[in-house]
């Protein structure tokens, strides 16, 4: 199910991304070096790459979640890597494992109340806590009623509704509630990660139907993916530190890239410290 619209009721705009030579050095070596993105506010970029490549490094780099080793980056009015926490503040993330996860014992519902009260508790201004507590209760249904509507998530077409159990959700659902999640906050950039792992071609194009349509409405949206669908910006991670001679993944198995994949994942949460 699609939606379009604006994803987040007073919409004050998507946040313009404009990155040249950025790289990251880990403790394992360079994750990417030599990536530069010019786009508009509003647009659906798309970090194509195979795993294993610094994807999510560059996720993380571009919301303001990992310290950037060199260039420079300006995300809506701050820079990076000097205005990290700036650029969180405008920023959300979805669906990256070991970050975003969801906890597959909880409801639909329980995750999205608790959304709802960490923003009012620590996303609302100093204005915002002063209201009576049932402006403030109305004010949290409306963003969690907008998020859902934007993600294309409807609680009522689950099994067992916003009871739901996360471990009962199909892998497109449980990306949408992801999504929704991190929409409550009403962020001008948005990132997402594996939007395409393990998804059919259907999926994959409704993945990209909902992306679309949140760049449509305003919001900035940078996606990792393996393949870059028409339209978005494409950043691609293949072949990033080109001083180095790239490994032939070719003959890799699947445990291989797995393994990959973990590796890249461990990297950016130390760095990253879960900020």
């Amino acid at each position: 199910m699609h939606h379009q619209g604006s994803p987040v009721g007073e919409q004050t705009g998507g946040s313009r991304v404009a990155a040249e030579g950025l790289g990251i050095k880990g403790p394992r070596g360079w994750a990417f070096r030599g990536m530069s993105v010019d786009a508009e506010p509003g647009s659906l970029i798309a970090v194509e790459g195979p795993s294993g490549s610094g994807r999510t490094c560059l996720l993380l780099a571009l919301t303001g979640r990992m310290k950037i080793t060199e260039g420079t980056a300006t995300i809506g009015d701050a820079g990076l890597p000097k205005h990290m926490s700036a650029v969180r503040r405008i920023s959300a993330l979805a669906h990256v494992p070991g970050v975003t996860d969801l906890d597959p014992a909880l409801t639909v519902g329980e995750h999205l109340r608790e959304r709802a009260l960490l923003h009012r508790r620590f996303g609302d201004s100093l204005r915002g806590l002063l209201r009576p507590r049932g402006e403030r209760a109305a004010e949290a249904k409306r963003r969690v009623d907008a998020a859902l509507t934007a993600a294309g998530l409807d609680l009522e077409a689950l099994p067992k509704g916003p009871r739901t159990a996360v471990r009962d959700l199909e892998r497109l659902e449980a990306l949408r509630l992801s999504v929704a999640l991190a929409l409550v906050a009403r962020p001008r950039l948005l990132g997402v990660d594996d939007t395409d792992l393990k998804l059919s071609d259907g999926e994959r194009d409704e993945v990209w139907a909902l992306l679309t349509s949140l760049a449509e409405a305003g919001t900035t949206v940078v996606a990792v993916c393996s393949e870059a669908p028409e339209g978005a910006v494409k950043v691609s991670t293949r072949q990033s530190t080109p001083e180095e001679t790239p490994q032939d993944t070719s003959q890799d198995t699947p445990q291989d890239t797995h393994q990959s994949e973990d590796k890249e994942k461990a990297d950016a949460l130390a760095e990253t410290g879960r900020a």
